[in-house]
């Protein structure tokens, strides 16, 4: 199947985007609720190791479908992990029937204006790159509006699209 597979099946197919993007931050409270505490780990390699053995036994449950999910969101670190021994991307797609994406955004930056922006990107365009050759769709990066503030909802609509244009000039597509 191919990226116009892919797009065919998001324009139509019925279901939802799963979230399995928790990056370093977010990760220790992914694995407190999945009931494994700060003790379970030494370090944020033994981290990593355990929520990508969580998400492992998450995308290849028979409930994690296509019948129900359209697309599953990664984070840079699992989409350059393998699912029984097949890339992650390649696996949710061939497998599951499951459009990769994956989360590009390096976080938020701190209130202005009423939104939270998100962080520089550097290196972009070799993640971009990198997701393009590891059979990835599409993109997710996240802006906070926490106020109508119009001042704040421009910047944060400025920078989405400015950051989409280069998402959509190396091949992929973006959630915006």
């Amino acid at each position: 199947m191919t990226q116009s597979d892919m797009l065919n099946k998001v324009r139509s197919a019925p279901g939802f985007i799963a979230a399995l993007d928790q990056s370093g931050g977010s990760t220790p409270k992914a694995l407190r609720l999945y009931g494994i505490d700060e003790s379970g780990y030494a370090n944020d390699a033994e981290m990593f190791d355990l929520v990508h053995q969580m998400r492992t036994r998450i995308i290849t449950s028979s409930s994690f479908d296509s019948a129900r999910i359209l697309g599953a969101i990664l984070f840079e670190m699992t989409m350059d992990r393998q699912v029984q021994g097949i890339d992650t991307a390649d696996f949710l797609w061939q497998h599951k029937g499951i459009v990769p994406f994956l989360k590009v955004d390096k976080g938020l930056a701190p209130v202005a204006n009423d939104v939270q922006v998100m962080k520089p990107m550097p290196g972009l365009a070799d993640l971009l790159d990198k997701a393009r050759a590891k059979n990835i769709f599409g993109t997710k990066m996240r802006s906070v509006i926490k106020d109508a503030n119009e001042a704040g909802i421009a910047a944060v609509v400025d920078q989405q699209f400015e950051v989409a244009r280069q998402i959509i000039s190396a091949g992929l597509v973006p959630i915006i």
